[in-house]
């Protein structure tokens, strides 16, 4: 049995999914079970275990208000550091194996190589110290633990970077997006394989996959500019946007906020592609992939 806890967040919802297509028995929980009172977690564990063992914990619950969690922080360490410690004291506790899902944020974005899972972190803002300290917790915690970090995640389910770009693009003549800042786009389904493949390649009693901190992250890197100037001409072409708009760079300090973004997060991907014997797809191909999906969902309505 899986436990999927943030079910209801936009990865939770692509895992559960994908989990229940392949057969592969869950229980999803959201904010029903509160991750950061160890007795809700406690009484949850104790009544579902009365019908069969909890093997895997995957957590992708997490406080990702990046600006709001710089006014909200006591909330976002309770979610993002507090939370994990207490899953992976749990899962530890009943002999469960644990994914815990983290982020580029841990990084300051001050590199200029692809960040290995060996380089030092340190993040800039509350949300990426509170990742910082959640990975850090459950290390403590739990010894059958893997952390896979990824970043500019966008899928079906939720508000993300692409389906707000298509929304303005068709509303506005112009979008400005930062052309300094450089990363990688993550198709959260491409994530949530990579995830489900960690579960059936290293089966409860195994270590076919050595426990630890990996990167997922699609392969290839941009910027926003260069990722929106994709997603409008993709989309035009896919017959997602209606309207002509045109896409125009701009700095970090023209666009206000609370944090300064990592200006590098390039996620160093080799290790989790050994590990799992894969090969990451390219981030313009998983667009593609998600704008085809995306028009085809929107002509079955």
């Amino acid at each position: 049995m899986i436990w999927l806890i943030g079910s209801g967040g936009m990865l939770g919802k692509e895992l559960a999914a994908m989990l229940a297509s392949r057969g592969m028995q869950f229980i999803g929980t959201d904010r029903e079970v509160d991750i950061t009172n160890p007795e809700s977690i406690d009484s949850f564990i104790k009544e579902k275990t009365k019908s069969g063992a909890i093997d895997w914990v995957v957590n992708c619950a997490a406080y990702t208000a990046v600006d709001k969690a710089e006014d909200d922080i006591a909330l976002c360490a309770k979610i993002n550091a507090e939370g994990p410690a207490n899953i992976a004291r749990a899962a530890s506790r009943i002999g469960a194996r644990m994914i815990h899902i983290s982020t580029d944020y841990v990084f300051d974005g001050k590199g200029t190589e692809p960040y290995t899972e060996n380089d030092g972190t340190n993040p800039i803002g509350v949300y990426g110290r509170t990742k910082r300290d959640g990975e850090h917790a459950a290390l403590a915690a739990c010894l059958e633990l893997y952390i896979v970090r990824t970043s500019w995640l966008y899928g079906i389910h939720g508000n993300n970077f692409v389906k707000t770009m298509l929304r303005l693009m068709n509303e506005r003549d112009k979008v400005s997006v930062v052309n300094d800042q450089r990363g990688s786009p993550t198709w959260a389904y491409d994530l949530c394989d990579a995830l489900v493949s960690i579960i059936t390649k290293s089966p409860k009693g195994t270590n076919a996959i050595p426990f630890g901190i990996y990167h997922f992250s699609n392969r290839g890197n941009i910027t926003w500019y260069d990722f929106a100037g994709e997603i409008y001409r993709m989309g035009r072409k896919a017959g997602l946007i209606a309207r002509e708009c045109a896409v125009e760079p701009c700095t970090s300090d023209q666009y206000p906020s609370r944090v300064t973004r990592p200006a590098y997060s390039v996620l160093a991907k080799s290790k989790i592609e050994s590990a799992l014997g894969i090969a990451i797809p390219e981030w313009d191909i998983s667009l593609n992939r998600y704008l085809t999906l995306t028009k085809e969902s929107s002509q079955e309505r």
